[in-house]
């Protein structure tokens, strides 16, 4: 990103989005997020492949969500817009979708224009927010679209930045408090179920680079759904979540994901 302006960008840290950014391909990150993220791939080699195979289990659950009825989605802790984006997803299926995205990164704020070019029957909107402010996420996002009706919540790798002393489970109760039954979460999460070794070195890294990771297990993470009607197969690790719906990405079949995919209906 040399030569951008970096007016509220903190670039003399890593920062996750930027980091996310820059393990598939894109532009928008800085020597500061490269340096970090090449110490995590001296770790695990795979870990480009296991952010794409995050992002197609978010186009695979949006292809679901949408083939099966939902129409509006909120999307916290988007990222840096890396296309196929959720809402073009979802309005090549139902040109009528509307989205909500919300983040806290100014990187994300910067490049937000294109996360607003949508169908002209749909709405794309963007919220700059944290998912620690519940409250103000839903107020922004009742602008856009209307909490009588179903809505995806979509947290797809977030909250394993937020510990449980931070209220995460809580954070998560607190949203899908206010919207409608018949709302649904989708969400993906990283482990150290499979890789216990390379996590503790990572999570050590990160936190002495100010990022906090929250490594949950297939238990913690399950815990997340705690009274929603979960969509089959359950929680599956995050490239055996309905592989029909997507393509495969190349190196996942080298040795499991480290992640856990799940989403689950509001009763």
């Amino acid at each position: 990103m040399t030569g951008r302006p970096t007016d509220g960008i903190d670039t003399g840290r890593p920062h996750p989005a930027r980091m996310y950014d820059w393990y598939l391909g894109g532009k928008d990150n800085y020597p500061v997020d490269q340096e970090m993220g090449r110490q995590m791939l001296a770790l695990d080699p795979r870990v480009p492949v296991m952010a794409r195979v995050n992002r197609a289990f978010m186009h695979r659950a949006t292809r679901w969500l949408t083939e099966h009825g939902v129409r509006q989605f909120l999307d916290i802790g988007t990222g840096i817009p890396t296309e196929p984006n959720l809402h073009q997803v979802a309005q090549a299926i139902a040109p009528e979708a509307r989205v909500v995205y919300c983040d806290n990164d100014p990187v994300v704020l910067a490049r937000s224009a294109a996360l607003l070019h949508g169908t002209p029957e749909g709405a794309t909107a963007y919220l700059q927010a944290d998912v620690r402010e519940p409250d103000a996420i839903i107020e922004g996002a009742k602008r856009v679209l209307d909490l009588t009706r179903p809505v995806a919540l979509s947290l797809v790798a977030l909250l394993h930045f937020v510990p449980d002393e931070d209220g995460a489970h809580e954070l998560v109760d607190g949203l899908l408090s206010q919207l409608p039954t018949g709302s649904y979460l989708m969400m993906t999460h990283a482990t150290a179920d499979f890789t216990p070794e390379e996590s503790t070195a990572a999570v050590e890294k990160l936190t002495a680079a100010g990022i906090t990771l929250a490594l949950r297990s297939r238990t913690g993470f399950a815990r997340f759904f705690t009274g929603l009607d979960l969509v089959e197969p359950g929680v599956a690790v995050i490239d055996r979540w309905h592989p029909e719906l997507g393509e495969v990405v190349p190196g996942q079949e080298d040795g499991v994901i480290p992640g856990y995919g799940a989403v689950g209906r509001k009763p």
